[in-house]
């Protein structure tokens, strides 16, 4: 079964496609994605093989620590990818993905730096940092 999602950014300008399996979502709390987002940082991962993105040379990256770089659409501004330096596998954000997605909610990081002004209360697993190894 060819294991296969799409989806874009909000305007259009760069869309991709996924093949094969992708992590289940992990959501962060820490503050660059706060920032970013606005809420937190919703996102599966993939190997860097499979993905497809159209609309490439519209996709600005902004290196936001020593180790890692994040994704947008140039246009729309539409964040998209977080790219671990070295990594073979690359982060998608969730709410990209054209639906149904058949993803599914795997975790919380980064709960200790969370906003005031919401809780988490789905019953996932929330890790105070990272996710233990």
């Amino acid at each position: 079964m060819d294991e296969s999602r799409t989806g874009a950014c909000l305007c259009g300008a760069v869309r991709f496609r996924t093949h094969g399996p992708v992590r289940e979502v992990v959501y962060c709390h820490c503050s660059q994605c706060r920032r970013q987002t606005g809420l937190h940082y919703a996102a599966t991962d993939v190997a860097r093989d499979r993905l497809e993105v159209t609309g490439e040379d519209m996709v600005r990256w902004y290196r936001a620590s020593d180790e890692a770089q994040r994704g947008f659409c140039g246009t729309c501004g539409s964040a998209l990818f977080w790219l671990r330096d070295g990594s073979e596998e690359i982060s998608v954000m969730a709410g990209a993905f054209a639906e149904p997605s058949g993803l599914v909610g795997g975790y919380h990081i980064f709960c200790a730096d969370k906003a005031a002004f919401y809780e988490i209360d789905d019953g996932l697993p929330a890790y105070q940092a990272g996710r233990p190894a």
